[in-house]
């Protein structure tokens, strides 16, 4: 990535990482890479689905997007 704004898009993608290690990969010590990859796909799942945000007022990011995308449809196209 490179450009203006990329430090900003790099908070982001660290504050992820962040989440994963302590939310799942510390807490755990997997014989597999077959398990940790389960474990780690279960986590991304929730994280996306379940999982509050306070920045997204309480909801998870999916609901925001899927809503985002409803209301996309919705609103008429201006010409």
């Amino acid at each position: 990535m490179d450009g203006k704004g990329r430090c900003i898009d790099n908070v982001f993608i660290e504050r992820l990482w962040r989440s994963l290690k302590y939310e799942c990969v510390y807490l755990h010590a997997w014989e597999t890479g077959s398990q940790a990859e389960a474990a780690i796909g279960s986590w991304v799942t929730f994280y996306n689905h379940r999982r509050p945000h306070t920045a997204l007022g309480g909801l998870p990011p999916a609901v925001v997007y899927f809503i985002r995308i409803e209301t996309d449809r919705q609103a008429p196209a201006v010409a």
